[in-house]
């Protein structure tokens, strides 16, 4: 049959058939072709998120705040064991975490507290410790008024001098003079109490891990030692104490002080009940106060100045915005020159 075709038909056939090959095979090619570049501009796009400088910064700050949550519920840094030189009991027990007053940001002092807890360490605390960095005058307008302060200043006498006699005379306490040390120097205070030294309470709240959790947890943590565990002579248990055994004996009692916080209300009112646990809480927080006095005023402070340079701030940007939206948002126009040689 093929034979019987003539020449130009079969020359006609054989174009026909190339170019429909021709036809077909790039429409295969650039089918493939873009299934290709579909996947790759998948895969790329991928990659362009991994390598952001977002996803950078957010995993950092998912690892970094983690890490920071879980240091703060364990007090330890995860999968790296601490190296101690003494044992846990040693360290003492961990103190318990108590809302204080003055824990938060915008939290200030409970003031009546402060003047509960200096009434608690004039009378229990100022026999052995000192309280050297804080004066009268720092009472007035905290938990006394300048009259109060003064009449207690008063009722110190104080060695001043030397007069026109070239003598040292004893004079009342002024506003101020600081408050008195209980002993004379380190010696007296050693002698008195078989040869340890009771700390100054000025910064005692900053000096110990835990701070107020720990002073509170020690006044209250006085118990008899487990079995097994020896106290030497003139020692007391404190399982809060490093080492657990403390000179200081337990000194709160209930209703050893009485508060006189409800004659202010009426003379036949009852003041705060002077339980252990309250007598502790008041004099922490009356130690808290004496290593920050400066403390309510300088969150005050910080709230004027979060307000005056977020206001700031915001007029800044808003200034900038002005100034520069002019030079941001214009628009610039070539015109080609028209000359002959163009």
């Amino acid at each position: 049959m093929l034979s019987r075709l003539p020449a130009a038909a079969l020359s006609k056939q054989g174009a026909f058939a190339a170019a429909r090959t021709a036809s077909l095979r790039p429409a295969t090619r650039s089918g493939s072709v873009r299934f290709a570049s579909s996947d790759a501009a998948s895969s790329s796009g991928f990659q362009a998120l991994l390598n952001s400088r977002a996803t950078l910064a957010s995993a950092t700050l998912l690892s970094v705040g983690s890490i920071a949550w879980y240091t703060h519920l364990y007090g330890s840094l995860p999968f790296i064991s601490e190296v101690h030189a003494s044992s846990p009991a040693e360290a003492g027990l961990h103190p318990a975490a108590y809302p204080w007053s003055n824990k938060g940001w915008f939290d200030s002092f409970d003031h009546a507290s402060i003047r509960r807890g200096y009434l608690v360490y004039k009378d229990v605390c100022a026999a052995c410790h000192s309280l050297d960095r804080i004066a009268w005058r720092n009472l007035v307008g905290v938990s006394h008024s300048a009259d109060e302060a003064k009449a207690l200043a008063e009722e110190v006498e104080y060695t001043d001098g030397p007069n026109d006699q070239g003598e040292m005379f004893q004079r009342p306490g002024k506003l101020s003079d600081y408050m008195p040390a209980p002993y004379p120097n380190e010696e007296a205070a050693r002698a008195s109490n078989g040869g340890a030294l009771p700390p100054d309470l000025s910064l005692i709240v900053k000096a110990r891990h835990g701070a107020s959790d720990y002073i509170f947890s020690l006044l209250t943590g006085y118990v008899d030692p487990p079995a097994g565990v020896e106290i030497r002579e003139g020692m007391n248990y404190n399982p809060y104490f490093p080492g657990g055994a403390i000179s200081m004996p337990r000194v709160l009692f209930d209703g050893l002080v009485e508060y006189d916080d409800g004659l202010e209300r009426s003379p036949w009112a009852l003041g705060t009940p002077a339980t252990t646990a309250q007598l502790a809480k008041d004099v922490t927080v009356f130690l808290a106060w004496a290593a920050e006095p400066e403390h309510d005023e300088r969150k005050k402070s910080g709230i004027k100045a979060v307000i005056l340079f977020s206001a700031l701030t915001a007029i800044s940007l808003y200034v900038k915005r002005f100034k520069w939206t002019v030079i941001k948002n214009r628009k610039i126009f070539y015109s080609p020159p028209t000359g002959k040689g163009h």
